[in-house]
């Protein structure tokens, strides 16, 4: 039975929600935390709601934050693992958020952060009814390990909503190249895909890479 997932919220500024933004976490972190690009979005998109689940289980690295799956990077098949094995949860809440909201699946955008952004591209691109868009922070598209690791990653991409991917040039935990072996995968999969690299930034979201992905978000959610 998956984890029943919560997290804080932010209501339409407007009447009715007519889109829902759903911000995943980081590791280490939680909803609390990404919640506040929801905030920062909020004067350009007034018909959103924003939900930032947090993550089902607690983090061993960071004992105050949570994770979606743990990592310690001895095994280079944890990420793939990990997000098969917590993407039932996220699926399910996807799902009833949508139900409570009366929306279709196409007024569904994810917004992830590192794990989050695993997390956002393993079950977005899996949904039958393709999400609006979506924006991944600081993290990469998750694929098994093996020869035919590509094809069978891709292989499971059911819809192919528009991406944007936002990467610091100088992020050490995960490489600004993963943004380009992550973009490269997604547009042979037909996923039309658009990308920014901050100049100065590490692994974190600076104020350039913020304007873009609430751009990006209202031009999908038009």
């Amino acid at each position: 039975m998956a984890v029943s997932l919560d997290g804080p919220r932010l209501e339409p500024r407007t009447e009715k929600a007519r889109q829902l933004v759903v911000l995943l976490h980081g590791y280490g972190a939680d909803g609390n935390d990404l919640i506040e690009l929801g905030r920062a979005w909020q004067p350009i998109l007034p018909d959103a709601a924003f939900v930032a689940p947090h993550a089902p289980e607690p983090c061993a690295g960071a004992p105050m934050g949570r994770q979606w799956f743990a990592l310690d990077l001895r095994d280079m098949g944890e990420r793939w693992r990990g997000v098969n094995r917590a993407a039932p949860a996220l699926e399910a809440f996807l799902a009833a958020e949508l139900t409570r909201r009366r929306l279709p699946g196409s007024a569904l955008a994810l917004v992830g952060f590192s794990q989050g952004t695993m997390m956002a591209f393993h079950v977005g691109l899996r949904r039958a009814e393709a999400p609006a868009a979506i924006v991944g922070y600081s993290g990469l598209f998750a694929m098994p390990e093996g020869p035919n690791a590509a094809e069978q990653a891709l292989a499971e991409i059911r819809s192919r909503p528009p991406v944007l991917l936002v990467h610091g040039a100088q992020d050490d935990l995960i490489p600004a190249q993963a943004l380009f072996v992550s973009a490269n995968a997604l547009a042979a999969a037909g996923v039309p895909v658009e990308w920014h690299l901050s100049a100065e930034i590490g692994h974190g979201i600076d104020p350039e890479g913020l304007r873009q992905g609430g751009e990006f978000l209202v031009r999908a959610l038009a």
